[in-house]
């Protein structure tokens, strides 16, 4: 299988420790044979690392040209034989989370997906979210211009999801609030697809309990582990 994990942020790189991340902590003791299949953890546009223009290539494009870069990984994997088409499983946190949610409505061509502190409805982000001022960067406010963020919100695409979505949360997340999660589990139960939401008490947007990261550790390992093999 391919494991597509997208950074937990924009302005993190890859290697920043995220939710995906801790997977390869778990690699060496034998959870799974599936853990030693391949990964690509790829800086898409928007990431920092690359120079401030590459940081605002996808300004009011959230969905798009980012979108445009997850696939081309896929395909270019794919392409060199490394990547088995029919096994291909898509996560991520908070920004990754979003583009995981993103990407299932867009293509059927992951057969499994993690959501963890994503953003489904950008518009209700933006109104119960503590930081504010990082949506109105990329998209201005909704009340003066909502097209951006509805355009960008996986919300409104819900109804082509056939994708299997375990979706994992912090319920006192001020940063992407559990409303978000809410909202996507509402309407993925409502067109019929398999998933699952789980609410981790007292953790915000990174998780600090051990038993709670150990949790969603074993979640995340047998969602892919169902639906992969």
């Amino acid at each position: 299988p391919l494991f597509f994990r997208v950074e937990d942020a924009l302005d993190n790189p890859v290697d920043d420790l995220g939710l995906i991340d801790s997977v390869g902590v778990l690699a060496g003791i034998g959870v799974d044979d599936m853990l030693q299949e391949d990964a690509l953890y790829p800086n898409i546009r928007g990431s920092i690392g690359y120079g401030q223009k590459f940081v605002e290539m996808n300004r009011a494009d959230w969905g798009g040209a980012d979108f445009k870069d997850v696939m081309a990984g896929v395909d270019d994997l794919i392409a060199r034989g490394i990547a088995n088409p029919d096994k291909l499983a898509i996560g991520g946190w908070s920004y990754g989370g979003y583009m995981a949610e993103w990407a299932i409505t867009q293509t059927t061509r992951f057969k499994a997906a993690v959501s963890g502190a994503g953003m489904a409805n950008l518009i209700s982000e933006y109104g119960t979210e503590e930081q504010p001022s990082y949506d109105e960067w990329f998209w201005s406010v909704p009340y003066e211009k909502p097209e951006g963020f509805l355009n960008s919100s996986p919300f409104l695409h819900l109804k082509n999801v056939k994708t299997p979505t375990l979706i994992l949360q912090g319920e006192t997340d001020p940063i992407d609030p559990p409303g978000q999660s809410q909202e996507l589990y509402r309407g993925l139960k409502r067109y019929g697809v398999e998933t699952e939401l789980v609410l981790y008490a007292r953790e915000k947007h990174a998780f600090v309990e051990e038993k709670h990261l150990l949790d969603r550790l074993q979640r995340i390992l047998a969602w892919y582990d169902k639906y992969l093999k």
